[in-house]
């Protein structure tokens, strides 16, 4: 693995390594959980968490006391959800995952800045993780309100505004494309993001170049609680959405 920015503040020496700031601990600390190990199992997983949630048909794993007392050693998720941070729209929950399984990343309107990058950076190059989940979802506000701000004129004021910025253009994106409704933007809004983690990121983009990782755009239905996909880049072992 090649040496990598630095992250989170870290300012590394010349010998740095992503490597070194795993955590170690007896047994390898976190090497020894098991977990998908590549983008098309990690996906499989996910998919087969959100039906059991759709379903009711919950297993909750990985919630007990023996578990947070394994992962006190360390961690390796196996999936990172970079998702809206939407009080409907808990990941865990969603699909049906336990302590250690997601490593997540929430902004409003899953909007993309310098701290997202550094985490998303994190989650794949120190911990290895395979599959990278953009989750949208319809209804969302961070949307209508830049969809306002540009029908309307006036923008919000304080660090609102600084979230309308950040969304317009994929609302200029979903328009050019001829989507006017709300929903459609929010999935053309999904899409953009997964280019823009690639475009922005040379860890993110080389990861999913090389096939170490995939990306998935996922739509979040609020009513039924399916996550559809909209879009992906790399193999998740299924066709990359509408």
């Amino acid at each position: 693995m090649r040496p990598g920015p630095p992250i989170l503040g870290h300012v590394p020496s010349p010998e740095f390594r992503y490597e070194d700031l795993l955590p170690t601990g007896p047994d390898d600390g976190p090497t020894h959980f098991p977990r998908p190990q590549d983008p098309a199992d990690a996906w499989a997983e996910l998919a087969a968490g959100n039906r059991r949630f759709v379903d009711g048909t919950h297993l909750h794993p990985n919630q007990d006391a023996a578990t947070r007392n394994q992962l006190a050693a360390g961690q390796r998720p196996f999936a990172l959800i970079f998702g809206c941070a939407d009080s409907r729209v808990a990941a865990e929950i969603i699909f049906d995952q336990g302590l250690g399984d997601l490593f997540i990343v929430r902004t409003a309107g899953h909007v993309v800045d310098a701290g997202v990058l550094g985490s998303i950076e994190y989650g794949v190059q120190v911990l290895d993780i395979p599959l990278v989940g953009i989750l949208g979802h319809d209804s969302c506000g961070a949307v209508a309100a830049t969809v306002e701000a540009l029908d309307t004129g006036p923008m919000p004021g304080g660090y609102l505004r600084d979230l309308v910025e950040r969304v317009t253009p994929s609302v200029l994106a979903a328009r050019q494309a001829g989507l006017l409704g709300t929903d459609d933007i929010e999935a053309e809004h999904v899409r953009q993001t997964g280019r823009l983690l690639m475009e922005r990121s040379r860890v993110i983009g080389d990861a999913v170049a090389e096939g170490r990782c995939a990306i998935v755009g996922l739509v979040y239905d609020l009513a039924d609680g399916q996550a559809r996909i909209v879009d992906s880049a790399g193999d998740i072992g299924v066709a990359g959405g509408s």
